[in-house]
C-alpha cells in the first residue's frame, strides 16, 4: 500500500474504481447466467437432434437399399451427371449476450436437377423416397453442425466470462477495498494528529496569554498616576451647582 498516497483525491478515485468494478461484476454475472441458460438449451437440443438423427439415418439408408433393389444399381448413372450442387450451406451469426454464435442454414442454388429420368423403368417411387429421406437427413446434419459449433463457442465464452467474474470477485474488488481501508485509516490518523497539534498550539497560546497577564500585573505603575483611575471614576459632572452671571 506504500505506493498509494493516502489523500482525499486518491480516496475518491478508488471509490469510483470500486463502484465501476462492482457494476462490471454485476453485468458479467448476468451475462454468465444468460450464457448458462443458453448453454443448457443447446445441450438439450443437441441430445434431441442426435437421438432423432439415428433413426433418420437408418431409415434413409434402408430406403436406399430398397430403391437399389427395385431400380437396380443406379449409382453409376448418378455419378455420370453434372454433379452441380443444388443445395449449399450458408453461415450466419446469432448474438447471445454479446457473444456471436455461428449459425448454419441451407439454401437452394437454383441449379437444375439431373437424373430426373431415373426410375422410369421401375423403382421411381423408391428413388423419390430416397431423395426425401436424405434431404431430411441433410437438414438434421446441418442443424447438428450449427448446434455443435455454437455449443463449443458458447463454452469458450462461458469460461472467459467466469474467469473475469472470479477475477473481479476474488482479486480486483478485495484489493480496492483493502486500499480504501488503508487510505481511510491513514486519513483518520492524520486528522487525529492535526487535532492534537491544534490543541497543543492552542494550549501554548493560552499559557502565553496568562503569563503576559501576570507579567503586566506584576509591573510597577508610574508615580502620580496611582489614583488616576479612581479619581476619574468618582467624578460626576451632575453634582456641580450651576453658576448664574
Amino acid at each position: 500500500m506504500a505506493e498509494v498516497p493516502p489523500t482525499r483525491m486518491n480516496q475518491q478515485v478508488y471509490k469510483l474504481k470500486l463502484k465501476a468494478a462492482q457494476g462490471g461484476h454485476r453485468l458479467l454475472k448476468k451475462k454468465a447466467d444468460a450464457l448458462k441458460v443458453k448453454f443448457r438449451d443447446y445441450a438439450k437440443s443437441i441430445a434431441e437432434t442426435k437421438s432423432g438423427m439415428a433413426g433418420d439415418a437408418s431409415a434413409a439408408y434402408f430406403s436406399l437399399t430398397q430403391a437399389e433393389y427395385a431400380a437396380g444399381n443406379f449409382k453409376q448413372k448418378v455419378s455420370e451427371g453434372s454433379m452441380t450442387a443444388r443445395i449449399r450451406v450458408g453461415a450466419g451469426v446469432d448474438n447471445v449476450a454479446g457473444v456471436k454464435l455461428p449459425v448454419f442454414s441451407k439454401y437452394e442454388t437454383g441449379a437444375s436437377a439431373d437424373n430426373q429420368s431415373l426410375g422410369l423403368v421401375g423403382g421411381g417411387k423408391k428413388i423419390v423416397a430416397v431423395r426425401e429421406k436424405f434431404s431430411n437427413l441433410l437438414d438434421m446434419l446441418i442443424k447438428l453442425a450449427s448446434l455443435q459449433t455454437s455449443f463449443q463457442t458458447l463454452d469458450e465464452a462461458m469460461k472467459v466470462t467466469n474467469r473475469r467474474v472470479n477475477a473481479l470477485e476474488n482479486v480486483t474488488i478485495p484489493k480496492i477495498e483493502v486500499t480504501l481501508a488503508y487510505i481511510g485509516r491513514e486519513l483518520d490518523e492524520l486528522e487525529r494528529e492535526d487535532f492534537t497539534r491544534l490543541k497543543l498550539v492552542q494550549g501554548k497560546k493560552e499559557a502565553e496569554q496568562k503569563a503576559e497577564a501576570k507579567r503586566k500585573a506584576a509591573m510597577p505603575q508610574a508615580p502620580g498616576k496611582e489614583n488616576e483611575a479612581d479619581i476619574t471614576a468618582q467624578f460626576d459632572a451632575g453634582d456641580d451647582v450651576d453658576v448664574v452671571f
